[in-house]
């Protein structure tokens, strides 16, 4: 789970915004698209989700230096049908196909009620949320989820079977939407020194998130070609082996669409609610914690930790970039 570092300092998020470019097109990324990835790094560290925010653009700027990805990819659609598409994203970062064909998506479903989105070829692709808050301005329900190449043993652990576990869903309202973004593996990954204490006291628990993992797998990676043996690889570059998910549908397929915002703004005012649970202060909905953080930090400053900021300035420096954080 993101929390704000105990000992912060504030960036201006257009300062950090600019910063994040000039890394980008240094690395090789082209103008339009450094721009794209520089907002969308920005927004998730503006919503505090930390993990998936700037910090990300030191790996990625040396994933395209050393020719791992690819910094000029060709995106293109391979396949299409009214309410489907595929698009490869040519061995680059997966921001580009994921955020290309989710607006595309979004049109298709608009126009026939539902429509699904498949990405392959390409690098990682951010938090899942990212394209799960997209069709919310089209009043579209959605999900979201991506896999990558496993490479599974007999002697591995079950934990394995689930790989990194991203998954999305969002929630049109006339207020806040309920986004929830998550890892579904996130506090059972190996580095976890409580992953086998979790799972001899809540085993359900677990089997539910490895679960939730194979569906991350098979829909977000197997779907997009990604074969179960890693040899011969089916993707351009080495840190391409990614694929990704995306199903929206309209509302109005099954119920009308101003009342059931109108109730899904009303469950959320309920579940403020309610108790909270065990060591925090409030009750939130999905996505309330990300909403509040954004209108906070917008005016005062994204608390940014002081390695990561100096994480930051050193690929800078390795790059050749004057400006530092």
């Amino acid at each position: 789970m993101n929390r704000q570092p105990d000992h912060a300092v504030r960036v201006d998020h257009r300062r950090l915004e600019a910063f994040v470019h000039d890394v980008a097109t240094a690395a090789g990324i082209v103008e339009d698209r450094a721009r794209l990835l520089a907002s969308l790094l920005t927004e998730n560290e503006l919503r505090g989700v930390v993990s998936h925010g700037t910090i990300q653009i030191a790996a990625y700027a040396r994933l395209i230096r050393d020719w791992k990805l690819n910094g000029t990819p060709d995106v293109r659609v391979v396949r299409e049908s009214p309410v489907s598409l595929l698009v490869d994203g040519d061995g680059g970062l997966g921001y580009f196909p994921a955020y290309e064909g989710t607006h595309r998506l979004c049109e298709k479903a608009v126009a026939s009620g539902i429509a699904v989105l498949v990405t392959r070829n390409h690098g990682h692709f951010g938090a899942a949320g990212v394209y799960a808050r997209i069709p919310l301005e089209h009043d579209l329900l959605t999900f979201v989820t991506s896999g990558h190449q496993l490479s599974l043993s007999s002697s591995a652990p079950l934990y394995s079977a689930a790989g990194g576990s991203p998954m999305a869903f969002s929630v049109p309202s006339d207020s806040t939407p309920i986004v929830v973004d998550f890892g579904c593996m996130h506090d059972l990954y190996a580095s976890s020194p409580h992953r086998d204490t979790i799972a001899r006291l809540a085993p359900g628990l677990v089997l539910r998130s490895i679960g939730l993992g194979e569906i991350c797998q098979t829909w977000g990676g197997l779907l997009s070609g990604l074969d179960l043996d890693p040899d011969p690889p089916a993707w351009s570059l080495p840190a391409a082996n990614q694929g990704a998910l995306v199903v929206s549908f309209r509302i109005d397929l099954f119920t009308d669409p101003d009342r059931f915002r109108r109730e899904v703004s009303r469950y959320v005012e309920r579940i403020r609610e309610l108790s909270p649970l065990p060591g925090f202060g409030e009750s939130f909905a999905a996505g309330d914690v990300e909403a509040h953080n954004e209108a906070e930090y917008r005016n005062r400053g994204i608390p940014m930790a002081v390695d990561s900021i100096a994480e930051l300035n050193k690929i800078a420096e390795e790059l050749g970039i004057s400006a530092r954080l």
